[in-house]
């Protein structure tokens, strides 16, 4: 038995579950704000007309200036979010907005007067508002609605709309806890808008009875007798001395809370004003969500003629719309299209370069000697460099030859310059050219045959440049008339031009 009542529960409580979700999403929801500056006083109005859409409205929804109506459209659809009321403030009146999502039609009213929740409490002397009261949503009640006009119809389909319906054979009683009602009035076309509490209580028994009923006793000290109470009903206050009548007495269908309130037994309906209040005016119907036609305004009244030709410019501009969205799709293909081709091309490019890079990879396996052989290019290179800054001459072919192709392709079309001469040596070239100037002396060795004296010291100098042992004769370079000429040791001791020379002739190491 325990496993089939949990069985049983479980079923109840999914059915339920889903009946619940099923009612939640047929019900109308809705969001009240403001836009714009509307000061504190619009602002605490939107507070108490949110208070009055409970439950089903957004209590803490947050609005930002950078917010517009689009922002809240977006957000409305998933919600499930049916009607806008949107108040607005200019410098002389208060608007407000009634909007039906999301096709519209969207009616301009205007705030003629208003009073807020705490005003509206603060001229009662026992106010009955209470947090379970807006657990449930309220009773709608329109009065004089029922005249000939297109708008008044209207207006009068929308605030039905607006809120929940309710099955007269199977609403509960005891969840209406609340009163809007919305009166119209013919003479002036204004809107009486109000939001009682409602309570009930029983009649046909006599004041001290209801007394004892609610559990509070009156003070006896004065009576002579429980009968005084019973019929007289002493020591009565005035609001309990309250006297109902046929406009608010009712026989209840259902046991109703509260002590006394029976099935089938006569109970007074009463009403207490919790606010707030407005006084509104319809000043003009428009199609769509704040972007339509016209259908009603009560200060601009137009001819047939100018209505055709108001749609007639209404039509045109769809038509230019539309084109414009054709256009703007058939660019955003181009661009698309257009991408797709760079990027194409794009992976094009970097699975060649990736080759690119594996043939260079595979070729540095298979010959790993190729970048020792590049060095020592470059090693000779630098040193023939070395070789024409010394002696300002270009070396032999057969002096570097791991350089020899490298400068071939190099070389320059212009001659090389000369190394500038030192003033010792511009000195000695002038007494060369005076022939009246002192002659150095000569060595008796053939390589030095007809050298002065200054080229020889120049030649010492230039030996000691290049590894010549001390005390060892100078060397005459190629340009030179007569003597030997410098050449490399060959061999694995040869390493460049700091290493030295080995001198033809005599006196050669």
């Amino acid at each position: 038995m325990g496993k089939s009542r949990t069985k049983n529960q479980k079923k109840a409580r999914l059915n339920a579950l889903r009946v619940a979700q099923e009612e939640y999403s047929t019900i109308p929801h809705s969001f009240v704000f403001h836009r714009g500056q509307v000061g504190r006083n619009v602002g605490q109005l939107v507070m108490d007309v949110r208070r009055v859409m409970e439950p089903f409205t957004a209590r803490s929804l947050k609005v930002r200036k950078s917010n517009v109506l689009k922002d809240f459209v977006s957000v409305a659809g998933p919600l499930g979010v049916t009607h806008f009321v949107v108040f607005s403030k200019t410098p002389t009146t208060v608007n407000m907005r009634l909007a039906r999502l999301s096709k519209g039609p969207t009616m301009y009213f205007k705030v003629l007067k208003y009073t807020l929740i705490k005003d509206v409490v603060s001229s009662l002397k026992r106010h009955r508002m209470h947090q379970q009261q807006f657990t449930h949503h309220p009773l709608l009640v329109l009065n004089d609605f029922g005249m000939e006009g297109m708008q008044v119809k209207l207006m009068a389909t929308m605030f039905q709309n607006m809120f929940p319906t309710i099955n007269v054979h199977k609403v509960n009683l005891n969840v209406i806890k609340r009163c809007v009602l919305l009166n119209y009035d013919r003479v002036s076309q204004e809107i009486e808008f109000r939001h009682y509490s409602l309570k009930v209580v029983p009649v046909g028994m006599s004041r001290g009875v209801k007394k004892l009923m609610q559990e509070r006793f009156p003070k006896m000290s004065r009576l002579e007798d429980i009968s005084e109470l019973l019929m007289k009903g002493a020591n009565l206050s005035e609001s309990e001395a309250e006297q109902d009548g046929e406009h608010n007495i009712t026989e209840l269908p259902q046991v109703f809370s509260g002590r006394g309130n029976m099935c089938s037994e006569q109970s007074a309906v009463r009403l207490t004003e919790i606010g707030p209040r407005m006084t509104l005016k319809l000043v003009k119907i428009e199609e769509g969500l704040g972007e339509g036609n016209i259908l009603y305004h009560s200060l601009v009244s137009k001819s047939d003629e100018e209505l055709q030709e108001m749609l007639k410019k209404k039509e045109v501009k769809l038509k230019q719309k539309e084109e414009r969205k054709k256009q703007q799709e058939q660019n955003i293909a181009k661009k698309r299209e257009k991408r797709e081709e760079n990027k194409k091309k794009s992976l094009a490019g970097m699975k060649k370069k990736h080759q690119q890079q594996e043939e260079d990879t595979d070729s540095e396996v298979e010959d790993p000697g190729q970048h020792e052989d590049l060095a020592v290019a470059d090693q000779s290179d630098d040193e023939a460099e070395y070789y024409r800054q010394a002696v300002g001459e270009e070396p032999d072919e057969d002096m570097f030859p791991t350089a020899k192709r490298k400068m071939s392709l190099n070389k320059s079309p212009r001659p090389f310059k000369k190394r500038k001469l030192s003033t010792g040596r511009e000195s000695a070239k002038m007494g060369k050219k005076n022939k009246g100037g002192p002659k150095a002396k000569h060595s008796g060795k053939s390589g030095d045959k007809g050298q002065p004296g200054e080229q020889k010291q120049r030649n010492q100098k230039g030996s000691k440049k290049f590894g010549v042992k001390k005390g060892e004769k100078g060397l005459k370079f190629k340009g030179q008339k007569g003597g030997a000429k410098p050449a490399f040791k060959k061999g694995p001791g040869a390493r460049g031009v700091k290493q030295g020379f080995r001198r033809k002739g005599k006196g050669s190491d």
